[in-house]
């Protein structure tokens, strides 16, 4: 069996928890594959609305196996924090949760760390959301890193106190005052509760799983924030496109089936770095106010603007997207006027790709389309969609060669309209 892969195409926070919440009925494995608590997948059904940080978004599903991969990186307070709000809808998180040994732990100092080294950054910060997540990859990469397997061995709070004064002289070379110790102290008993849990090879789990059953890939924040293919440095510490789901879960290319790519009818962005259709005015103001466009994880008003074509054509390529899922449709319903950037002016010249250089000038090329006026949170059926909605639909369907499957026009699970 193939296991498919559910990814954003923008900047983050375009709705993947949403999908995969509505998608995981037809999956009964969902996995996430990288990142870590700074990325908030938000759900919304029976009246009630959820963030979850780490946990795959299967977890509100009966009979699912949710496996967070050894891509992701994982705080023990936060994961506490988020299984505790599970229990109480009634569910038994440490029953249907596999955790990969190979999954990196996020230390107190981690956290520290990243205060510190955004801190004196000063105007030039990345914009972290300051969960440890970058130092915890840094120290992976390194091989200094503490694994969730560890917390099993014998030896293992020796292990973390040598990491731990690691991270102590490292944080010398700051000015940056700071007391670990009541962190530190839920830190270790989310470490025990963490133990309830099955911690497995979940490389072996996931492979005997896909012989008889389909699977779906969760990942978190977007194209745009890749590593190596968003605007560097202003970019998450883990590859969040497609073949990072082989790399953060230990699956072979092949097994890959299809990709549900995923994008906003508009762009937003958290934190700093380039962000060529922003708008800066009361248009920008009135997207966040109608999108409720503040992060999930941290609160902050989100950076808002026009759609972005060849951002989003940039996104499909690298992914090989087979299937577009729009969300927030729904967001743009009052807008006279909708616009679309179709292409950049680049230091003076005209492209339709994506610069490398991160600071290069650019200036957006608009087309301009009539918006639809209607209020789509009451559609359930393609049909029943404004002509001019369909228009805005077919035109980027054309400029991206790939068709759209799904369709968003509100946060409930049936506020979804698939197409065709």
């Amino acid at each position: 069996m193939k296991i498919d892969v559910v990814l954003g195409l923008q900047w983050g926070d375009e709705g993947k928890g949403k999908i995969v919440d509505v998608l995981a009925k037809n999956y009964p494995v969902i996995c996430r594959f990288q990142g870590g608590p700074n990325a908030g997948h938000s759900l919304q059904f029976s009246n009630k609305s959820f963030v979850l940080h780490t946990v795959p978004a299967g977890v509100f599903r009966k009979n699912t196996v949710n496996i967070i991969g050894n891509g992701v990186v994982l705080d023990p307070v936060i994961f506490l924090d988020e299984c505790k709000a599970i229990s109480k809808m009634g569910i038994d998180p440490t029953k249907n949760i596999i955790i990969s040994k190979r999954a990196h732990l996020i230390l107190p100092t981690h956290r520290i760390i990243d205060a510190a080294s955004e801190t004196s950054l000063g105007k030039t910060k990345i914009g972290s959301t300051l969960k440890g997540i970058g130092p915890t990859y840094m120290d992976k990469t390194g091989r200094n890193g503490l694994r969730a397997g560890e917390i099993l061995a014998k030896d293992f709070k020796k292990r973390y106190n040598t990491l731990k004064q690691k991270h102590v002289a490292y944080l010398k070379q700051f000015n940056f005052n700071y007391d670990a110790s009541t962190y530190e102290k839920e830190w270790f008993k989310a470490i025990e509760y963490l133990k309830k849990f099955t911690i497995a090879d979940t490389e072996y789990e996931l492979c005997k799983h896909l012989k008889t059953k389909k699977a779906l890939a969760e990942g978190a924040q977007g194209t745009m924030l890749d590593v190596d293919f968003g605007a560097y440095p202003f970019v998450t510490s883990s590859s969040t496109v497609c073949a990072g789901a082989c790399v953060g879960l230990g699956i072979a290319p092949t097994k890959v089936g299809r990709v549900y790519g995923i994008f906003k009818a508009y762009c937003t962005r958290v934190g700093s770095g380039p962000f060529p259709t922003e708008l800066q005015d009361a248009v920008g103001e009135r997207l966040r106010k109608a999108g409720h466009e503040f992060g999930a994880t941290t609160g902050r008003p989100r950076r808002t603007g026009w759609l972005d074509l060849p951002a989003l054509k940039y996104a499909v390529m690298v992914n090989g997207v087979t299937d577009l899922i729009m969300m927030k449709a729904d967001v743009l319903d009052t807008f006279d006027t909708i616009k679309i950037a179709t292409g950049y002016i680049v230091n003076g010249k005209k492209t339709d790709k994506v610069p490398f250089d991160t600071y290069a000038k650019i200036e957006p090329v608009y087309k301009e389309m009539k918006g639809w006026k209607k209020d789509l949170t009451e559609c359930r059926k393609p049909e029943e969609l404004p002509a001019a909605f369909k228009r805005y639909i077919s035109f980027i369907e054309k400029e991206l060669g790939i068709k759209i499957t799904y369709i968003s026009v509100g946060p409930d699970r049936a506020q979804t309209i698939r197409m065709g």
